[in-house]
C-alpha cells in the first residue's frame, strides 16, 4: 500500500467535505449522504476512473451514473476536482436560474452528466443498459460505475436490473452501494428492513465486496482488486459508511438527511476535520 497516495486521497476527501459544508452554509443540500459517500467518490473520481475532463463524451471513457440522485453536490465537487469546472462554479451556480448544478444532476445543462437522475431506483437500470451497450460494441476497456443509496434498494427496479446484469454477463458494471443505514424517514430497519444486502446480491449471482466506505485504504484496495473489465460477473461494492461522516453533530442523525448550516457550524467542522487529519498524519 502506497501510504503517500492514501494520505493524498484523504486530504482530497477533506477538501471535498469542506466544499460541501461551504455550500451547505448557502443552500439546503443532502449533506448527510454527501458526506457518507465522499471518501468513495473522491477515490473513484481522482484515482480510479478513466475520464478526460477536456472531452466528456470520449468513447474511451469510463461511464458514471448517479443512481443515488440526491448526491449531486458531492458528484459536482468531485468533477470540479479533476478540472471539469471549478468548485467556485458549483457554489455560485447551485440552485440558480440557468445554473448547471442543483439538487439533482441534469445532463440538459451540464455536459459532464451522462444521465439525469433523481427518482430513486432509476440509475442502476440505466447503468446496466450502458454496460450492455459497451459489450455489444466490443468495448472491453471501459467500465460503468453507478452509486446507489441504501434506501433505494427497496425499489423493485433495482432488483430487475440486478437480475439482468447477471443474465447479460455485465462484468464491466461496478455498482457502489452507500450503506449508511439511514434514509429520509428513519433507519432502514424502521422504513423497509432489507436484511443482509450482501447475501441478497450474492444470491442474485453478483461478485460482492464488503468494505468500510469511509476508509480510503480499503476503498483503493477494492478498486485495485476489481475483476477484469471483460469478466462475466458484475461487481457490487457494499460500502459500510456513516451518514454525516466527519461532522460530529451530523453523524448518524436522520435530521441531517438534508439541511443548511450556520457559518459558525461550518468554521468548527472545518477546524475539527483539519485537526483530525493532522493528528492522523502528524502534519
Amino acid at each position: 500500500m502506497n501510504f503517500e497516495k492514501i494520505k493524498d486521497l484523504e486530504y482530497k476527501a477533506l477538501q471535498i467535505r469542506k466544499n460541501l459544508l461551504r455550500l451547505c452554509t448557502r443552500e439546503v443540500i443532502h449533506i448527510g449522504g454527501d458526506l457518507s459517500i465522499a471518501d468513495v467518490m473522491t477515490v473513484l473520481w481522482q484515482y480510479q476512473m478513466k475520464y478526460n475532463p477536456r472531452n466528456p463524451k470520449d468513447e474511451n471513457r469510463d461511464r458514471f451514473v448517479l443512481s443515488k440522485g440526491h448526491a449531486s453536490a458531492v458528484t459536482s465537487f468531485c468533477q470540479a476536482a479533476i478540472g471539469c469546472f471549478s468548485s467556485e462554479d458549483v457554489i455560485n451556480e447551485y440552485a440558480t436560474d440557468g445554473g448547471r448544478f442543483s439538487m439533482h444532476s441534469c445532463n440538459l445543462v451540464n455536459p459532464f452528466v451522462d444521465v439525469s437522475t433523481g427518482s430513486l431506483g432509476h440509475g442502476m437500470p440505466v447503468a446496466c443498459g450502458i454496460a450492455a451497450g459497451l459489450k455489444l460494441k466490443g468495448n472491453n476497456t471501459n467500465r460503468v460505475y453507478t452509486v446507489m443509496g441504501d434506501g433505494e434498494q427497496s425499489e423493485g427496479s433495482i432488483w430487475e436490473a440486478a437480475m439482468n446484469a447477471v443474465h447479460y454477463r455485465l462484468g464491466n458494471l461496478v455498482a457502489i452501494l452507500d450503506w449508511n443505514g439511514l434514509e429520509a424517514d428513519g433507519t432502514l430497519e424502521e422504513v423497509t428492513a432489507l436484511g443482509n444486502i450482501a447475501e441478497k446480491y450474492r444470491a442474485f449471482g453478483w461478485n460482492v465486496v464488503e468494505l468500510n466506505g469511509n476508509d480510503v485504504s480499503e476503498i483503493v484496495k477494492a478498486f485495485d482488486n476489481l475483476s477484469s473489465v471483460d469478466s462475466d460477473v458484475p461487481t457490487i461494492l457494499v460500502c459500510h459508511t456513516i451518514k454525516g461522516k466527519c461532522v460530529d453533530f451530523m453523524e448518524n442523525q436522520v435530521r441531517w438527511h438534508a439541511g443548511k448550516i450556520t457559518q459558525e457550524q461550518y468554521d468548527k467542522a472545518c477546524v475539527d476535520m483539519e485537526n483530525a487529519f493532522s493528528e492522523k498524519w502528524r502534519v
